[in-house]
């Protein structure tokens, strides 16, 4: 019966999106546009940028197994950010809340409200990250589109409050990322260094993803304070990589490596290694290139296979969310390279998938983004899903 549904659903979807307005959204681009390659990926030529020696690798197949539905009943979730104890903090679009979702009954409790949001688009509350000294300092990081930039803000949690007051003030700690209707970009996490990094989009102005002064097109790397991060590529810049269009996720594997997606916008998304200070191509290249000057991605689809968004690292793969092409992606790795083509499951069966965070183990945390305006919605959505992967 979802299968049925899923197919009444990618028909419908597909006339919704044929009224979008513009020649690119988050779905990687228009539908009529869409690439006409096979399913799979091209993988990268070359040496791998940290030039390792071959790693022991996944698996060619693995698989994926739903155990539960987490929690459904949400309205347009973006960012997730998994507590300590097991819970999950998620957020809100378009109503610019954060919540709290209960990690064994599902019980949704509101923090509060994030003042000066101002969704539109594809902008509004979107990524969100707990503090590296959470522990003590109780910091929830937020990405989110205001009335004249995209920033990032923290806000003291305190849980002790009554619901829906439990959010302290907002301190602006980055400001200035270009916004725009489309490609606001959003994906904010800590890595391994606990310095911040941020996924930004180019706002439809393919100009400033080749600009370095711009943060527009970017991976930005920056203290918790908000400043260049100490290392960065770029002297007092907290630019990181530039030439992209539009990056939603960001993953780090268990050597350290950061990977990245991004949306293409006729022809190619893509997932990308990433070396600081490298170009990674656009407007001039969307995905693979010939020009030695772009960083070539370790593997891309077509945008109707994937409109990637969030991405996880789990049992040595990357695990790659898909909007479009409503299904999770799994690519093994081999260091910086794929080990095997990547293989595609849930396909169809729970639409529209947004965001993908480790929940220990083999497990992941998966949410569905059929409220966005682009799905179409049924009983139950959107949802939190937990996932066993091999």
């Amino acid at each position: 019966m979802i299968v049925q549904r899923r197919v009444v659903t990618a028909v419908l979807a597909a006339a919704a999106l044929l009224l979008t307005a513009g020649c690119s959204s988050d779905d990687g681009g228009s539908p009529s546009d869409g690439g006409a390659a096979a399913p799979g990926s091209k993988t990268a030529s070359g040496a791998s940028p940290t030039g390792q020696t071959a790693e022991e690798t996944p698996p060619a197949k693995g698989s994926v197994k739903v155990v539960r539905t987490v929690a459904e009943g949400l309205d347009t979730p973006w960012g997730l950010a998994p507590l300590p104890d097991g819970d999950l903090l998620v957020s809100s679009r378009d109503e610019a809340t954060i919540t709290r979702i209960d990690g064994e009954t599902g019980k949704k409790t509101e923090l509060g409200e994030v003042p000066g949001v101002s969704p539109a688009g594809e902008g509004g509350l979107m990524g969100l990250a707990l503090s590296p000294d959470h522990a003590s300092d109780h910091m929830i990081y937020a990405y989110f589109t205001s009335a004249s930039d995209n920033r990032i803000v923290r806000m003291l949690y305190d849980e002790q409050k009554p619901s829906g007051q439990q959010l302290g003030a907002p301190d602006t700690i980055f400001r200035g990322i270009p916004k725009g209707f489309v490609h606001n970009g959003g994906r904010i996490a800590f890595g391994p260094d606990k310095m911040l990094y941020a996924g930004t989009g180019e706002s439809g102005d393919t100009g400033l993803s080749q600009d370095k002064e711009s943060t527009g097109g970017k991976i930005l790397r920056m203290t918790p304070e908000g400043e260049p991060a100490p290392g960065n590529p770029f002297p007092d810049s907290p630019v990181y990589s530039y030439g992209h269009r539009n990056v939603q996720g960001l993953a780090w594997d268990s050597k350290q490596r950061l990977f990245a997606a991004e949306f293409g916008q006729n022809t190619w998304d893509e997932l990308n290694a990433i070396k600081p200070g490298d170009n990674y191509g656009w407007p001039e290249a969307e995905g693979k290139s010939d020009n030695a000057e772009y960083h070539d991605p370790l593997a891309q689809w077509g945008t109707d296979e994937a409109s990637p968004s969030g991405i996880a690292y789990a049992e040595g793969s990357i695990w790659m969310a898909a909007l479009k092409g409503e299904r999770l992606w799994r690519i093994p790795l081999n260091g910086t390279e794929t080990a095997a083509d990547p293989q595609a499951f849930l396909e169809g069966e729970y639409g529209r998938l947004r965001t993908v965070v480790p929940a220990g183990g083999d497990k992941l945390w998966v949410a569905t983004s059929n409220t966005d305006g682009r799905g179409s919605p049924e009983d139950g959505d959107d949802r939190i899903l937990e996932v066993r992967v091999t």
